[in-house]
C-alpha cells in the first residue's frame, strides 16, 4: 500500500533540487513540468526529469512527473520524453472531465504495450483546479482504473471562481469537501491544496490538520520545510495508537460477551468509533509503524 502523507513539488529543470528531493525520504517527489517551469524552458525540464529519474535514488519515495495539462497540447511530448524511464506516475493538472483523464491513460497504455510493462504499471493523479472540474467529480473518479488520488488545487479554483484567497478558506470549503467525498466513495486517495505561507509552520499544521480530520490521507508541499511537519500530522501518535487498540480490545471482549454498544472512559462506544479505531491503525502501518511494536 503506498502512503501519501506528504507529495513534495519540485521544479523540473533544477537538478540540484532534484538530488536534494530524492534525498528527502519524503513519500511522493512530483517533478513538475508545469506551474514550476517557465514555457522556454519545457524542453530543457523534460531532459533534466528524464535524466533524473534514471540516475537518481529516490530511495522508498514514490516518483511522479505533472504533466502540463492536456489542454495545452505539450502533455504528449511530457510524456514522450520522460515515459522510458518508466516514473511511477503522472500527475494531471486542471482536470476538467474524465475524457482527459482517459486520453491519457490511452497514450500510457501505448507505451506499457511497446515495452512489454505491465498494464498499469504507471499510476494517474488527477489535479482539480476549476469550477467545472469540481462539478465533474463523479465522472472523473470512475474514469478510469489507472487514476489512484484526487488533488485539490485551491489557489488555481479560488481565481477561476473569482473567489477571494482567505485564511479561513471559507471560498473552498464546498470543493474540499466535495473532493474528499467522492475520493473515498470511489477508493481513491484524497489529496489537500499546498499551504502557501512558506514561513508560517503553525498555520501549516493547523490547515493540515484540518484535511486529516476531514478525512484526506495527505497534502501537497511546495517546500522542502513542509514535509516533516505534514508527515507528522498524517502520522498517528503512540497514544492515539494505544488509545485505538485498547478500544478495539474492549469492543471484542464486549462483542464476546454479547453486548454490543458500552461504554469505556465515560463515552458510549459503538461501530462507528470502532471502525475510526481500525483507521487509526490502518494509517499507523501505511506510515511504516508496527502498532504491535510501537507501544
Amino acid at each position: 500500500m503506498q502512503t501519501r502523507r506528504a507529495l513534495l513539488f519540485v521544479p523540473g529543470d533544477d537538478r540540484r533540487k532534484l538530488e536534494k528531493a530524492a534525498a528527502l525520504d519524503v513519500d511522493t517527489v512530483i517533478l513538475d513540468l508545469e506551474d514550476g517551469v517557465a514555457v522556454n524552458r519545457k524542453d530543457e525540464a523534460r531532459a533534466t526529469v528524464d535524466a533524473a529519474l534514471r540516475e537518481l535514488d529516490f530511495g522508498r519515495s514514490e516518483r511522479l512527473v505533472r504533466l502540463n495539462p492536456v489542454t495545452s497540447g505539450m502533455h504528449k511530448a511530457d510524456i514522450a520524453a520522460t515515459v522510458h524511464a518508466h516514473p511511477d506516475g503522472y500527475v494531471l493538472p486542471k482536470v476538467e472531465t474524465p475524457g482527459e483523464i482517459l486520453e491519457v491513460s490511452a497514450d500510457l497504455w501505448q507505451a506499457e504495450s511497446q515495452r512489454r510493462w505491465p498494464s498499469r504499471s504507471i499510476i494517474l493523479l488527477a489535479l482539480i483546479e476549476t469550477a467545472l472540474g469540481v462539478v465533474n467529480l463523479p465522472g472523473i473518479a470512475t474514469s478510469d482504473q489507472r487514476l489512484k488520488a484526487l488533488i485539490l488545487g485551491a489557489e488555481d479554483l479560488a481565481s477561476d471562481l473569482g473567489a477571494r484567497r482567505t485564511a479561513a478558506g471559507h471560498e473552498i470549503a464546498y470543493a474540499r469537501g466535495a473532493l474528499v467525498m467522492h475520493a473515498k466513495a470511489f477508493d481513491l486517495d484524497a489529496i489537500d491544496t499546498p499551504y502557501v505561507k512558506l514561513a508560517d509552520r503553525a498555520g501549516l499544521m493547523a490547515e493540515t490538520t484540518l484535511a486529516l480530520d476531514m478525512g484526506y490521507s495527505g497534502k501537497l508541499a511546495i517546500h522542502l520545510n513542509q514535509v516533516e511537519p505534514i508527515q507528522a500530522v498524517f502520522t498517528p501518535t503512540i497514544e492515539e495508537i494505544r488509545a485505538a487498540q485498547r478500544l478495539i480490545r474492549a469492543h471484542d471482549e464486549h462483542q464476546a460477551a454479547g453486548s454490543g454498544v458500552f461504554a469505556l472512559d465515560g463515552k458510549m462506544v459503538d461501530m462507528p468509533m470502532m471502525r475510526a479505531a481500525v483507521i487509526v491503525l490502518q494509517r499507523a502501518r501505511a506510515a511504516g509503524i508496527d502498532p504491535d511494536t510501537a507501544v
